[in-house]
């Protein structure tokens, strides 16, 4: 009799040339290059996990991912071995076995994406042009930060919900809600338990309408409480978002990314210099 284990993975991918995390029929997705990697070392067919589904363009810094196997390879084999044949936007961070109760999405206890404007008032970036959204027109991060403060909290996040997210309801709670600038770069931080679909997005959206000035401060608040999603702004550009880290409870030591709490504002530049500079 074959005995399961259970392992999670962090994974990290540029996700410009995939439909998002979902496998799908005829097009490439994550999870699709992933699970075909997992098999060839694993030998056997698998099924992964996601903590949160990124949609098509999104990125990834901290994906966690668990899926169980009978095979027996050390930690250093699987990081090395599935490396070795994923393509070279997509990586394994870490490898970690986890007890068989975690889970990768429902043992979480927040998320946290980041969102990127290239915030430049004469050419947008040809380099990165699907690594960060572009907005010519300046915008006023103090507005932004203030007109956010409604969403932290527990709310109906209606007015910011894609027509065809599939959650059964649209209450979410934000803990942190942060938007700063570094030089021509608006950084939009948030951590919440989970996400509707599009949320951070069409918030992000909304936002720049009033960091732009084209909409007042007070706007969001009336947005939040009107439950409409078609009164509220467009959907922002996916090439800005990054899934930056997955919140576990401690006793499954998971290791850390990048960022382990937006608190940490003084890593930002940090963010800047290692992927876009």
């Amino acid at each position: 009799m074959k005995t399961f284990i259970t392992l999670a993975f962090g994974i990290e991918y540029d996700g410009s040339c995939y439909c998002g995390w979902q496998r799908q029929n005829a097009v490439p997705t994550v999870q699709e290059a992933v699970e075909r990697a997992i098999e060839k070392i694993a030998a056997h067919k698998i099924r992964v996990i996601c903590a949160g589904r990124t949609d098509t363009g999104v990125h990834a810094i901290g994906q966690v991912i668990h899926f169980k196997t009978f095979s027996q390879r050390t930690d250093m084999v699987w990081l090395r071995g599935v490396n070795g044949c994923l393509p070279a936007d997509i990586v394994v961070r870490w490898v970690k076995r986890v007890p068989d109760l975690f889970h990768a999405r429902f043992s979480a206890l927040s998320r946290c994406y980041r969102y990127m404007v290239n915030n430049h008032n004469l050419h947008r970036s040809a380099i990165f042009r699907k690594k960060m959204a572009y907005i010519y027109q300046f915008l006023d991060v103090e507005k932004m930060q203030r007109a956010s403060h409604c969403l932290l909290g527990e709310h109906n996040f209606t007015s910011f919900r894609a027509g065809q997210c599939q959650s059964r309801f649209p209450i979410r709670n934000i803990m942190q809600l942060n938007i700063t600038r570094d030089d021509r770069y608006v950084i939009i931080d948030i951590q919440a338990n989970s996400f509707v679909h599009h949320m951070v997005r069409n918030i992000v959206g909304s936002l720049i309408e009033v960091g732009s000035g084209r909409k007042p401060e007070s706007w969001i608040a009336d947005l939040l409480l009107a439950k409409n999603r078609t009164l509220a702004a467009a959907t922002a550009s996916a090439h800005g978002l990054y899934l930056v880290s997955v919140e576990y409870p401690s006793n499954y030591k998971i290791p850390s990314p990048l960022f382990n709490s937006l608190a940490l504002q003084s890593k930002k530049t940090l963010f800047l210099e290692k992927y876009f500079h």
